[in-house]
């Protein structure tokens, strides 16, 4: 999976952010499961995979808390 630029994000629908919620969510899942049993990963995708996922979270809730003073 890229890496999807703060733009990217900002111009998806509320569903395609939540698709890519939920996938990143599944491949740290599988990332902390390989950890556990110290099968071979490369943990910098798992920062990687963190910090896309703030992002998108981030703005998510931008759009929830505008929605809301709007």
């Amino acid at each position: 999976m890229p890496i999807i630029s703060l733009q990217e994000i900002r111009d998806m629908k509320n569903t395609d952010i939540d698709e890519q919620i939920l996938e990143i969510k599944k491949i740290l899942l599988d990332y902390r499961i390989k950890q556990a049993t110290r099968q071979s990963l490369k943990p910098h995708l798992i920062k990687r995979y963190k910090k896309q996922l703030a992002k998108i979270m981030t703005i998510k809730h931008e759009r929830i808390i505008y929605k809301t003073i709007k």
